[in-house]
C-alpha cells in the first residue's frame, strides 16, 4: 500500500469525523432550543391536560366514584373552593404531583350531566393559572325488585320505567334478596323449608350456596354499602333445644376467595345475645344492633369493641354519607350522632307553620350530610277509635322533610291501601314506596317474611313530587333492609 493511499484515508476519516461531531452538535443544539422552547411556551400556557379518567356508571350507582384529570406538570394543591360541580354534589379534592382528582362522596344522580370545574390551577415551575372543565353523563339507573307467585318466585332486573325487564333469578320461594356492586344473595327455602343462601352475580349466573351456621333459619338479610359483605340474623331450627341459637347475629362475604369460609358470628356483649334490630353502618366496618333487652352498641364487624349508646326500641335508618342513625327510644324518637353519642331529638315536620298531622311511620333518612328524611304520615280518624294514637285511617302522605323540618308532600296513599316500606335511592334522587293495595281483599302469603299477595311499589323522584313508575313487587334494590312487619 503506497504512502499517498494511506494518507488519503486518514484525512477522508479525519473529515468524517469533524462532520459527524458538527453535525451532533447541531442536533443538541436544536433539542436544546425546542426544549427551552417548549419549556417556555408550557410555561406561557400554564398546566395542560393530558388524560382523564371517569366512570359514569358507577357514580351513579355506588359511593366513591372519582374524576381523575392528569395534567403535562405537577401542580400546587388544589383546595375544595376552586372547584364546582353542577349539578351540586358532595366531593373532596386531592393534588399529587400531575393528578388532581375529585371524589365524589355520594352516588350521583342517573341520566345526568355533570360539570366538573377546576379554576386557578398552577403548575410547580410557574406560568399562567388555567382553568378546566370535564364533562360527563350518567347512565340511566337500573334497578332489582322482587316478584312473589304461584310455584314462583322471580328476581327481575328493569329500568325505572319498566322496559323490558328480566328475571335473572327465579326459585319457588324467595323470602329476600340484597344485590351488592357485584353479587345477588339471596335467602330461599326449599320444599321441607330448608334454608339456603344462594350467590349468584349480578346477570343470576356462577350460582354458588354460602355456608350457614346450622340447620336454620335466616332472617333480617342485609348487606354492607362496601367490600362485598353481608350478614343476616340465624337461629337454630330446634329452639326447644338447651343452647340452641335464637336471632344470633352472622356475617359472611361474597367474595369468590372467601366462598367456602364459616360465617362470622359477631359478638354481643353481655348476657342477652339476641338482636332484635340491626344495620349496617354506612362507609365503615362498624354494626349498630339492638338486642332482645333493649340495649343498642355501636361495633366492629366483628362485635369487638362494642360502644354502648343505651337503650332503644328500634332503629329506622342510617342515612348514607352519614354518621347519624334515626333511632326510636321509649321517650321518642332521637338523632344519634354515631361518632360521638350525642343525640337530639328528631326534628318536628313542619307544613307550612303546623306540624305534619297523622301518625308518624318508619322514617328513612336521607343520604347526605345536609340530613333530611323520608316519612310517612297516617290520618286517623280518632272518632272510630278506641283510645289514642287508634282509629280508621283516613290516608297516608309521604312527605319529604328537609334538615330544619320543612316538610313537603311527595306522594298520597288512600286509606284501603297499607304502606309496607320506603326506601330511598343511594343519591336520594328517588323514594320506592311498597304499598299493600286494597288491603281488605289481600291476604298475607306464608312466608317467613309475609307479604300480601299483590305488592306495588311506586318509584317518586323526590324533587318534583312525581311518581316514576309503579311496579309489581317489592325489595327494590336500594332497600337496605328487609321490609318491616309494619309502619
Amino acid at each position: 500500500m503506497s504512502t499517498d493511499a494511506g494518507t488519503r484515508r486518514g484525512a477522508s476519516r479525519r473529515r468524517r469525523g469533524r462532520l459527524f461531531a458538527a453535525t451532533f452538535a447541531g442536533v443538541v443544539g436544536v433539542l436544546a432550543v425546542l426544549g427551552l422552547a417548549g419549556a417556555a411556551a408550557s410555561g406561557v400556557q400554564g398546566p395542560r391536560v393530558t388524560t382523564v379518567q371517569m366512570d359514569p356508571d358507577a357514580a351513579a350507582t355506588a359511593s366513591g366514584a372519582r374524576l381523575i384529570v392528569t395534567m403535562n406538570q405537577s401542580l400546587h394543591a388544589i383546595r375544595s373552593a376552586q372547584v364546582t360541580v353542577t349539578p351540586d354534589a358532595e366531593f373532596t379534592v386531592d393534588t399529587a404531583g400531575r393528578v388532581m382528582g375529585v371524589r365524589f362522596t355520594l352516588p350521583l344522580h342517573d341520566d345526568t350531566e355533570y360539570t366538573v370545574r377546576f379554576t386557578g390551577v398552577t403548575g410547580l415551575g410557574g406560568g399562567p393559572a388555567a382553568t378546566v372543565t370535564e364533562r360527563f353523563r350518567t347512565p340511566k339507573l337500573r334497578v332489582f325488585l322482587l316478584q312473589r307467585g304461584d310455584g314462583e318466585d322471580r328476581i327481575l332486573h328493569t329500568d325505572l320505567h319498566g322496559a323490558d325487564p328480566e328475571p335473572v333469578f327465579q326459585h319457588a320461594h324467595i323470602e329476600d334478596f340484597r344485590a351488592t356492586s357485584g353479587h345477588l344473595v339471596v335467602s330461599t327455602l326449599d320444599d321441607r323449608g330448608k334454608a339456603a343462601l344462594v350467590v349468584t352475580d349480578l346477570e343470576g349466573r356462577h350460582r354458588r350456596d354460602l355456608p350457614l351456621p346450622g340447620d336454620g333459619t335466616v332472617a333480617s338479610l342485609q348487606s354492607a354499602d362496601r367490600g362485598e359483605l353481608i350478614g343476616y340474623t340465624y337461629s337454630d331450627a330446634n329452639l326447644g333445644q338447651p343452647g340452641a341459637r335464637e336471632s344470633r347475629l352472622y356475617t359472611a362475604s361474597l367474595k369468590d376467595s372467601a366462598a367456602r369460609a364459616e360465617p362470622t358470628a359477631v359478638a354481643v356483649t353481655g348476657k342477652e345475645q339476641r338482636v332484635a334490630d340491626w344495620h349496617f353502618v354506612p362507609d365503615s366496618d362498624s354494626i349498630l344492633v339492638l338486642t332482645y333487652e333493649g340495649r343498642m352498641l355501636l361495633s366492629s364487624a366483628s362485635g369487638e369493641g362494642a360502644a354502648d349508646l343505651g337503650t332503644g326500641v328500634a332503629i329506622d335508618g342510617i342515612g348514607r354519607g352519614s354518621s347519624v342513625a334515626v333511632v326510636e327510644r321509649a321517650d321518642g324518637m332521637v338523632a344519634v350522632d354515631l361518632t360521638d353519642g350525642s343525640q337530639q331529638p328528631l326534628v318536628t315536620a313542619r307544613a307550612g307553620a303546623r306540624p305534619v298531622p297523622g301518625r308518624m311511620g318508619v322514617v328513612v333518612p336521607a343520604p347526605g350530610r345536609a340530613g333530611g328524611s323520608v316519612r310517612p304520615y297516617t290520618v286517623l280518624d280518632v272518632a272510630g277509635g278506641s283510645g289514642a294514637g287508634e282509629g280508621v285511617p283516613e290516608g297516608t302522605t309521604v312527605y319529604r322533610v328537609a334538615a330544619d323540618g320543612a316538610a313537603v308532600p311527595v306522594f298520597d296513599i288512600p286509606p284501603t291501601t297499607a304502606i309496607l316500606q320506603t326506601c330511598v335511592s343511594p343519591s336520594g334522587q328517588y323514594a320506592a314506596v311498597s304499598v299493600a293495595p286494597d288491603t281488605v281483599s289481600n291476604p298475607y302469603d306464608r312466608y317467613l317474611l309475609p307479604m300480601p299477595t299483590r305488592v306495588v311499589t311506586h318509584v317518586i323522584a323526590l324533587a318534583e313530587g312525581r311518581q316514576v313508575h309503579a311496579f309489581s313487587g317489592f325489595g327494590i334494590s336500594w332497600c337496605q333492609v328487609p321490609p318491616p312487619l309494619g309502619q
